[in-house]
């Protein structure tokens, strides 16, 4: 499948401007409603958020890297107060807009949410007791597939998905996982590994090993993990071939992988991945990243997006950059493989 381009090393500083900038993720809202046990975003003390006059300085970037899709996250992204504002200077560029939220407001919201978002995608990280007890929010399961109902009835044909953080608390319950999913009428649901090693997340430094150890699986929870991946493959292999499960079996195993990688059984292996060269991620504070894990190519505040992702930093970074060799990228649960071709991630 093509992509921009094949990540190496051997490339010079000039030769990594980026044209197309098609993926822009955006943290408009730095607080949170959930208080995960695998994230330090609620841990957040200030309550901050990106603001409409924010953002005119950028328009012209935005319609000349030709940013095709937003995405707004946090924090919550719903707990910003003008929402509406922002999603409308993105709509009169004629950008798609992806919702990614924790989905505790979308039945308080549902009208506003149907109207303003071209897409949703839901955090669910398993039936409903496990899902309750990684958030620590009491009936945040039941309270999401109402709101799931709800943005429905106002938008039947909106597409709603959801993601799963595979982890210690939930990796023998991916099947029932499936199962609440399709019960709530999702049109997908996708998988990924818990992050156990960055820095990404607001986390001020990376977890001791206490604290990776609670969320990382032991050896027999991965053999476990294994065989609920294998069964899953086989119960649903409709929904593989549908897409409904996202992931390819071989991608699902390669979840596996990443937990024995962590405990010293493989070699951290990276995947194929072109985010820095097709995205961006935008902080709070202006701060925009090649992707989540990666340290900042440079501020907003101040500057233009096109200035920022085509500046000297951004480039040298670029050039420099080989995904295969990257410590940072090996240990990467969360990769982009996009086509510009095809406008499309590639499996």
């Amino acid at each position: 499948m093509p992509v921009l381009h094949e990540p190496s090393t051997k490339r010079s500083p000039q030769a990594e401007r980026i044209a197309q900038l098609p993926i822009l993720i955006l943290n408009v809202h730095s607080l949170c409603n959930c208080r995960c046990v695998m994230c330090d975003i609620w841990k957040r003390e200030s309550k901050e958020q990106i603001r409409l006059e924010n953002l005119e300085r950028h328009r012209l970037s935005l319609q000349r890297l030709g940013v095709r899709q937003i995405v707004l996250t946090g924090g919550e992204p719903l707990l910003h107060n003008d929402l509406a504002a922002l999603c409308t200077f993105f709509r009169d560029q004629r950008i798609r807009i992806t919702l990614l939220t924790t989905g505790l407001l979308l039945l308080k919201r549902a009208f506003e949410i149907a109207t303003l978002f071209d897409d949703i995608i839901i955090s669910l990280d398993g039936p409903r007791e496990v899902h309750d007890g990684i958030r620590r929010v009491n009936g945040a399961f039941d309270l999401i597939h109402k709101g799931v109902g709800a943005v429905r009835r106002s938008n039947p044909s909106i597409p709603i998905t959801c993601r799963t953080t595979v982890q210690k608390a939930n990796h023998r319950h991916l099947r029932e996982t499936v199962t609440a999913a399709k019960s709530w009428g999702l049109n997908s649901i996708s998988f990924l590994a818990a992050d156990l090693t960055s820095e990404a997340f607001n986390r001020l430094q990376i977890w001791p090993a206490e604290k990776q150890n609670q969320i990382g699986l032991t050896l027999k929870e991965t053999i476990d993990l294994e065989v609920e991946i294998e069964q899953m493959i086989q119960e649903f292999e409709i929904d593989l071939n549908r897409r409904f499960i996202a992931e390819s079996p071989a991608k699902l195993r390669r979840i596996t992988r990443r937990f024995r990688e962590h405990l010293g059984q493989f070699s951290p292996e990276a995947p194929l991945c072109n985010a820095p060269w097709v995205s961006a991620v935008v902080e709070i504070d202006g701060d925009v990243r090649p992707c989540f894990f990666h340290n900042s190519i440079g501020n907003m505040t101040h500057s233009t997006l096109e200035d920022v992702v085509n500046g000297d930093r951004a480039r040298e970074f670029r050039a420099s950059l080989d995904v295969e060799t990257n410590e940072i990228c090996k240990r990467c649960v969360c990769s982009l493989n996009y086509s510009l071709a095809r406008n499309t991630p590639v499996a």
